[in-house]
């Protein structure tokens, strides 16, 4: 990859960008309201799963089920399709750390393999058309408790998966397969033992107002996946993790539509596209965020294994400190190959600012499959480090950073 000093990165070939589409959730995304509740459920003290699990499948549609005080213990449970799960102010719901309680059957839930699938998520929307999740409360996944007859954690695992090249078996903290106008509002996800959010194959999902925090755990612990879903809004949320606070992929299915505004950034690994773009992403828009002590901001990344086509992608009113590498696009993530090109196309940088000293990539396929940028007001540090290959882009650098601050977006 060659380096170039700023000075020269200031002279590049002139690329036009067609701005296709509308970069966004195509619904009309306002604040969710908290529903009615079908009934109010105490802890026990004990295993609460079934308590949870039988008040979920006889609430009415459109009603929820609200845990109102209490810490309430549970293994998996289920949300059923019009139904939601409400955690009210003061009330903590905590995963069971019992492997055989989220075992698919192979009894490979809680060790390491080759594959890494052998647990179901703690809580599940399979099918499930206007569930939700709401509250106040907590949803701790108890991800650095020893995992029930070991002197194992969920995330010790992930660091020896980590170390031998395995995979772990560990549970997501919530998984959202197949569904429609999902909601997840104002909740606290803590100590995830794998991913927090993860939705797959999703048209409509909203997340608003809601913390995550996991910035004690090892690695593979994502906020946010919106992974082969479309029409998505998350918005005033803080994200702090270990790994990709969000991660938008396409491995199974394209993702498109999709808004991001308002959120706070304060620990983690980025703000991401990919790796998998293997069915496209396209019309997404970033907005309105504060990135701060992340390894990478502004992240696309992919690889001939999983590669596609990424376009349409807008970055406006962005401010970024004490990121290590503010702007990357990377098509050799982890060198990973295969015959899929990466193409990232019609990427646009408006009004962002980055206060601290960082490395910029842009790191195109090659000569034939270049990434083409436009930048628009884009301020950074004069000592910032740029390295650049296969790379068409329209504009330059500033380095006014005058009257320009970072805001703290999100829900505190």
């Amino acid at each position: 990859m060659q380096k170039i000093s700023a000075s020269i990165f200031q002279i590049f070939t002139i690329l036009t960008l067609i701005q296709a589409g509308s970069a966004k959730d195509l619904r009309n995304v306002t604040e969710p309201k908290t529903p009615q509740t079908c009934v109010s459920l105490k802890a026990t003290g004990g295993d609460d799963t079934d308590l949870i699990q039988k008040a979920l499948n006889s609430c009415t549609t459109g009603k929820a089920v609200a845990l109102s005080s209490g810490i309430f213990n549970s293994g998996p449970i289920t949300i059923p399709s019009g139904a939601s799960l409400l955690v009210d102010s003061g009330a903590a719901l905590k995963a069971i750390p019992d492997p055989k309680l989220y075992d698919q059957g192979a009894k490979t839930c809680g060790t390491l393999d080759h594959y890494g699938v052998g647990c179901k998520a703690f809580i599940t929307m399979l099918r499930a058309k206007g569930s939700g999740i709401y509250g106040k409360g907590v949803i701790d996944g108890q991800g650095g408790q020893k995992m029930t007859g070991t002197n194992m954690t969920w995330w010790k695992l992930t660091h020896d998966a980590r170390v031998t090249g395995k995979h772990q078996n560990n549970p997501r903290l919530i998984q959202i397969n197949n569904s429609v106008d999902i909601t997840v509002y104002q909740i606290t996800l803590k100590n995830s033992p794998f991913y927090h959010l993860t939705s797959s194959e999703t048209n409509g999902f909203t997340v608003w107002g809601i913390t995550i925090d996991s910035v004690n755990a090892t690695s593979n612990n994502d906020g946010i996946d919106p992974t082969g879903s479309q029409n998505v809004t998350i918005a005033y949320c803080n994200i702090s993790t270990i790994d990709d606070n969000i991660a938008i992929s396409a491995l199974i299915a394209p993702s498109r539509h999709i808004s991001l505004y308002k959120n706070h950034f304060n620990h983690g690994n980025g703000v991401a596209i990919g790796s998998p773009t293997n069915y496209g992403i396209s019309d997404v828009t970033f907005s309105a965020l504060t990135l701060n002590h992340l390894t990478y901001g502004l992240y696309i990344k992919s690889d001939t294994l999983n590669g596609g086509l990424v376009t349409n992608i807008t970055y406006d009113n962005i401010c970024i400190e004490n990121v290590r590498y503010p702007i990357c696009l990377d098509t050799h993530y982890y060198n990973k190959t295969g015959s899929r090109i990466p193409e990232f196309r019609n990427i646009s940088y408006n009004n962002v600012a980055v206060h601290t000293k960082g490395t910029f990539i842009f790191d195109g396929l090659s000569e034939a499959h270049p990434v083409e940028v436009k930048l628009s007001n884009v301020n950074v540090q004069k000592v910032s480090e740029l390295l650049i290959s296969h790379a068409k882009i329209n504009g330059k650098w500033n380095n006014d950073l005058r009257n320009k601050y970072c805001g703290q977006y999100g829900n505190k």
